[in-house]
């Protein structure tokens, strides 16, 4: 059982090695609401967090106190109107912030800062980091403006971001630096806001420009109508989910989060995802394995079908390599897959190729789809079906009328995609030539 579990691990850390290249001098944006903060599994959180850090990413901690400020105001029995102010009243996910509220918050949002700032530099002892040397530097990174009146309601000394400074946070970054931000916001007039962390986390990272705006909720990700969680979404999948969600079930919390990514996404942030707070672990299996344990949202598709170059071979090699020793597929050498490259398409999951196909023109009207392969993780998707359409595109386009395949497996896939059987005499003279009669392949050809 040892052996066993050792070489699971071998395996996951061979595989999370290009993320650890990839991911070093990068800035991440995290967004810590303050359930996060509450939850038993903070601690686990921050040990995450410090071994981002020892691996040289750049990370700025955005934290919020939505819910200790809710108890703490509760506690204190403040439901009375001030000055045309209820001062907990709480209007679409913003909090009407008065003078006396303002107090409570300061006191709250600074305790925790204190606590985090404890945590982060106690070493996280009885773990794997412990003694790490670790800085979170602080301050007043953000300009505030009032959030103002909305339909009749003056939400008071509630603001909203004006402005990020980026030098001075880039600064602490480029020192090694954690940067930790509060949930309040400071005037050039020298006023105190209340601000909501999806502001300051959101308006951070589009400022910084950041590769990552990571956003913890309290699910596995954005979940679908049946309650599975959504693994990808593309900006715009995104934005056609909010308004299906909007019409459903309307305005919760996994909704704002989805449209925080959303808005991130459309702006400079290359990619955000929402993971559980709850979930043990769930930050580095997120960004370390290929399928993580949350929702991305990106600006473009996250699988990408494209024409090969020569910087595929490699990864085509890798792919085909198992289904040539079962016999599968004709063997092609590398020097020779160089010289075809051009013939292939392949389709691209977060830099890994996870299917490719090529096609060959053999005259002026016919031409043959070859080494379609999928890789086992990604089959049953369809990603098949799709190559074959990108195929047949493409043969169109270069004035073929017929596609012809041989195979020795899944002869059904191809009938049922229009492909009929053949013979070796229907082949095109050059193709004839070069029949394997001992691999006996079974021919198929579908008109254009």
């Amino acid at each position: 059982m040892e052996v066993i579990d050792s070489k699971q691990y071998v395996s996951w850390f061979r595989q999370s090695t290009p993320y650890i290249n990839a991911y070093r001098g990068k800035v991440f944006v995290v967004m810590l609401p303050g359930e996060a903060i509450g939850h038993d599994n903070f601690w686990n959180i921050a040990h995450d967090i410090t071994l981002l850090n020892s691996l040289g990413v750049k990370l700025v901690l955005c934290f919020g106190a939505r819910s200790q400020i809710d108890s703490v105001l509760k506690s204190a029995g403040m439901t009375t109107q001030t000055r045309d102010i209820i001062s907990h009243d709480v209007h679409n996910n913003v909090r009407v912030t008065d003078i006396a509220t303002l107090d409570i918050i300061k006191q709250v949002v600074g305790k925790l800062r204190i606590d985090i700032e404890a945590a982060f530099s106690m070493g996280l002892i009885n773990s794997p980091m412990h003694g790490a040397d670790l800085t979170l530097a602080s301050g007043n990174f953000i300009v505030a403006r009032p959030f103002g009146i909305h339909n009749g309601v003056d939400f008071g000394l509630t603001g909203e971001v004006r402005k990020v400074e980026v030098d001075a946070i880039r600064k602490q970054l480029d020192n090694g630096n954690i940067v930790l931000m509060t949930s309040l916001g400071y005037s050039p007039t020298g006023e105190v806001f209340n601000l909501t962390v999806e502001d300051v986390a959101c308006s951070t990272a589009i400022a910084l420009k950041a590769d990552k705006l990571l956003i913890y909720g309290n699910e596995a990700g954005i979940l679908d109508q049946d309650g599975e969680r959504i693994s990808k979404l593309s900006a715009e999948e995104a934005m056609a989910l909010i308004k299906q969600k909007v019409a459903v079930s309307g305005i919760d919390d996994q909704l704002r989060n989805l449209e925080l990514g959303v808005k991130a996404c459309s702006a400079t942030v290359k990619r955000s995802q929402v993971i559980s707070y709850e979930d043990d672990g769930a930050l580095l299996i997120e960004l370390f394995t290929r399928d993580g344990i949350g929702t991305l949202i990106t600006q473009e598709q996250y699988e990408q079908m494209r024409q090969a170059t020569i910087k595929d071979v490699g990864g085509i090699l890798e792919l085909i390599e198992p289904l040539e020793q079962q016999g599968v597929l004709v063997h092609r050498s590398r020097e020779r897959l160089e010289a075809e490259i051009e013939q292939f398409s392949v389709i691209t999951r977060d830099g890994m190729i996870i299917a490719c196909a090529a096609l060959y023109p053999q005259d002026s009207q016919s031409a043959e789809l070859a080494c379609l392969a999928t890789h086992p993780d990604y089959r049953n998707h369809n990603r098949g079906q799709l190559l074959l359409e990108h195929v047949e595109k493409h043969a169109r386009k270069l004035g073929m009328n017929k596609l012809f395949v041989l195979t020795t497996k899944s002869p059904h896939w191809f009938v049922e995609r229009g492909f009929v059987a053949s013979a070796v005499e229907e082949l095109p003279e050059k193709k004839k030539s070069l029949y394997n009669y001992q691999r006996n392949s079974k021919i198929f050809v579908k008109p254009l």
